[in-house]
């Protein structure tokens, strides 16, 4: 799967963190309506690899891809492989995760935050480099100021995108977007609000389609 290219319409990856068992078809529905088509559910949330499993099959009918989010290590790679992931995101720059999913075949985008790590990360294979967390270290200047001699890589910002602001980071030059608790909350994931959730991903939804 070209990642980068089936996102074009709306260049935006869920993060799903601690996600309770049984929430997943009130996932993949809340993400359908809204008009979501990536989520990643985290490798430290609990059970991941049946949530991945089970949110795939729920999310196939609505085009939704599912990915494996926060792969640190070798296991965490093997298990969300196993479990049919179909990308993979890490929080930091890893030569042999990087290399063991573009072997596999999977698109991967791992975490990078200097420029040294960005261009690493790319050589190795990435489809996209995850600047994180970026809200830590200018936000979308930041974007900007990599995008200079950065111009050929595909760059995800991570850390604080929100409707207020996920313009401003596709501005600077972002290819795609990423968000997690602040809006697949977990104590509302847990209460079952998914109209709640489902407001707030619309907001960022509807901002980030009217990016450029």
């Amino acid at each position: 799967m070209d990642l980068l290219e089936f996102l074009k319409p709306m260049p935006v990856v869920g993060i799903l963190r601690d996600i309770p068992k049984g929430a997943e078809e009130a996932c993949a529905k809340t993400a359908a309506n809204c008009g979501l088509k990536a989520i990643e559910v985290t490798m430290n949330t609990e059970g991941a690899t049946d949530i991945i499993a089970k949110l795939k099959a729920c999310a196939k009918p609505y085009g939704i891809t599912v990915g494996a989010g926060t792969v640190r290590h070798g296991s965490d790679l093997e298990k969300a492989l196993a479990a049919g992931a179909e990308f993979i995101v890490t929080p930091n720059t890893r030569n042999e995760i990087i290399r063991l999913s573009c072997t596999a075949g999977v698109p991967i985008i791992p975490g990078a935050l200097t420029p040294t790590e960005v261009q690493k990360a790319f050589d190795l294979g990435a489809s996209a480099v995850k600047i994180f967390p970026v809200n830590c270290v200018g936000g979308p200047e930041y974007i900007k100021a990599l995008r200079g001699p950065f111009r050929d890589i595909p760059l995800m910002a991570c850390g604080g995108v929100n409707a207020d602001n996920v313009q401003n980071y596709f501005k600077a030059g972002s290819n795609l977007v990423s968000f997690g608790a602040s809006i697949f909350n977990v104590q509302l994931m847990q209460q079952g609000d998914w109209a709640t959730i489902a407001d707030k991903l619309r907001k960022l939804l509807d901002a980030a389609s009217t990016r450029g």
